[in-house]
Order: structure tokens, then sequence, then C-alpha cells
């Protein structure tokens, strides 16, 4: 029987997980496969980038959480997934020789209306680093079969929307013309999306993903999938996250060598200081193709950094039936004109 079930975590419920060592090649490992920007895979290159040194990559600081939370509480509990993430800030960045922890508390609990059997417990992290500064803040939710519930078998399909649909945030999906070839901050418009492209998610991928960051045993065994909520090998969240990243790179890569093929000088984008609302609306399954897209949302130019601004956008990927199984807001510094 596990250690926590959803009776276990009653609000006000802390502890504190790791620590967790995070080397230079942990960093380039992740961000050569998700976010290959210069100043998350190339120390010399880093060092004339927006940031001015290498430092991991936020998709990686929040999968490095989720390893934290794993070992020390989900591994042990009742656990059947999350519906998504409210907010994240990457309050500072990972460096290599880092050594983290995150403290946990448990800020609300309530049993799902239409599920008594199933509860859902919203939790905030703070993760640190060996100098006790804060590194990246976190607050969601996590489901938890009660201690009593009988075995759930191949309904999160349906649960994972239901619950999300629950939470706060508002995700319509928009279908519009994409943006300009090489836009800087002033080019882009409001409203106007980008696809970035495809990925289509084999167990292989989604496994070895698992076993590094997310352990759960829907996420590396097929067979005990079968058995769980989900009915089959699906991929952690914080994959399918990291796969929008790989996208965007790729996407913002076509871009730049578009404009150096035309004798331009590629805009160029900063770092982001965090997102929010994400939602995770159904499970993605082995074999499942995700296309992924990005809207601008809102803009505008930024206080501390001169020739920069914030750029917001929201953010979703759509699975081969045409349903959508993941959305988030984020926000990002982008080069200004000149």
């Amino acid at each position: 029987m596990p250690m926590h079930a959803f009776e276990d975590l009653p609000p006000g419920f802390a502890r504190t997980l790791g620590p967790l060592h995070v080397t230079k090649e942990d960093i380039l490992a992740f961000a050569r496969e998700y976010d290959p920007q210069p100043f998350h895979v190339d120390e010399v290159a880093a060092k004339d980038s927006f940031i001015g040194t290498l430092i991991a990559s936020g998709w990686h600081s929040c999968s490095l959480n989720m390893r934290l939370v794993a070992d020390g509480l989900i591994l042990d509990s009742t656990s059947m997934g999350s519906p998504g993430i409210e907010e994240v800030k990457w309050v500072r960045p990972v460096r290599p020789g880092d050594t983290l922890r995150s403290h946990m508390k448990v800020l609300e609990s309530r049993i799902s209306k239409s599920r008594p059997s199933l509860g859902l417990v919203r939790f905030h992290f703070d993760m640190v680093n060996q100098a006790d500064e804060t590194v990246l803040t976190q607050t969601n939710w996590v489901m938890f079969a009660t201690r009593d519930a009988e075995p759930f078998s191949g309904e999160g399909r349906n649960v994972l929307a239901a619950v999300a649909d629950s939470l706060p945030g508002d995700h319509p999906q928009r279908e519009l013309p994409p943006i300009s070839a090489n836009p800087f901050f002033e080019d882009l418009v409001i409203g106007e999306t980008e696809e970035l492209g495809s990925y289509t998610f084999l167990p292989d991928d989604i496994i070895r993903f698992a076993r590094q960051f997310d352990p759960q045993r829907f996420h590396v065994d097929a067979e005990a999938a079968r058995h769980s909520l989900f009915g089959a090998l699906c991929a952690s969240g914080w994959h399918t996250a990291s796969v929008w990243m790989k996208r965007m790179v790729g996407h913002r890569d076509r871009i730049r060598a578009y404009a150096l093929a035309h004798g331009q000088r590629p805009a160029r984008l900063g770092p982001s200081p965090g997102f929010s609302n994400l939602k995770w609306l159904k499970p993605v399954y082995a074999g499942d193709t995700i296309t992924y897209r990005s809207t601008v949302t809102a803009k505008r130019p930024s206080a501390s950094r001169p020739g920069w601004g914030l750029v917001f956008h929201h953010n979703t990927g759509t699975n081969q039936h045409g349903e959508e199984v993941f959305a988030f807001d984020g926000m990002v510094f982008w080069e200004r004109r000149g």
C-alpha cells in the first residue's frame, strides 16, 4: 500500500525534497535534445548572449523539480498525474554544479465532485540551489486516489479534460495566418499564429524521458499502464512540454536560416521569465502525433532591458484526432529593431 493517499496530504503538509546535483553534462544533454539555444549548449556563445553564461533550459529546471517530487513523494503515493500547472517562474538560472532541493507545501485539497474516490491536491514548490537561492517557483494540482478507492483503469482520456476544465484559465483554439518571416518585436502582430511543427511520441522515447525525470508507472511500464487511470503507456506532461520547446527552437532556426539567406540579421530571442496556466488536457499516448502552435497575445517594451520587449504567447498541442492535449501561456524577451 502506498504511503501517501489523498487523505495524507492535508493543507499545510510540507516537506523538503532532494538533494539533486546538476552537472554541465546534464545541462548540455537536455538542451541538445530539447532546447539548443546558444546559452544552453555552448559556453563560448553563452558569454555573448542575453545571459552571459551557460545555464540550464527552463524546461530542464521543471523536469528536475519533477524528479525531486517523484522521488520524494509521488512514487510512494496514489498519484494519478497532474491536470496542469498554474504558474512557473524561473527566478534564477540553474547553472553547472548546482545542487537543488525543492521545498514543497500543500496549499489546499478537495475531493472531485464527479469522482468521490479521486482527490485534487494543490502544491507550491520553491526549488532552491546550494546557496538557498530560489531558482524556480511552481504552483500546480496533482490527482490522488483516496485510500479506499477502487482501481481505476483506462478512464484518463476523459478524467484529465474534466479536471483541467474545472481549473482556472481559458484556452480557446485559434486558426490564424502565420506571422512574417523574420519579425522583430515591432513586427509582431497580436492574434497571429505560427505552426511550429509536429512530433510523434514513440514508446522508447516516452520511457527514456520518464526514467530520467518522471518514472511513474504509466510512463515507464506499458503493462502497468494498462491497469492505470490512463489505460496505456503515455508521455510525461513535462515530455510533452519539452517537445514544444524543441519544435519552437526548430522553428526559430528556420526563420534564422531564411533571414541569413536573404541578407538580413535575424531577430534574437532572450530567455523566458516563466509561464502560467499550463494544462495537460488529454493523455499523449505512444504513437500519438502532436502538432504545436503559438499565438502572440500581447507585447510591451521592457522597462529593465533597453533594446528588448516582452512578448506574451498562447501555445497549444493538438493530436492527430484534432483534440487539444496541451496548452499554456508563456512570455519571452524579444529583440527590438535597431
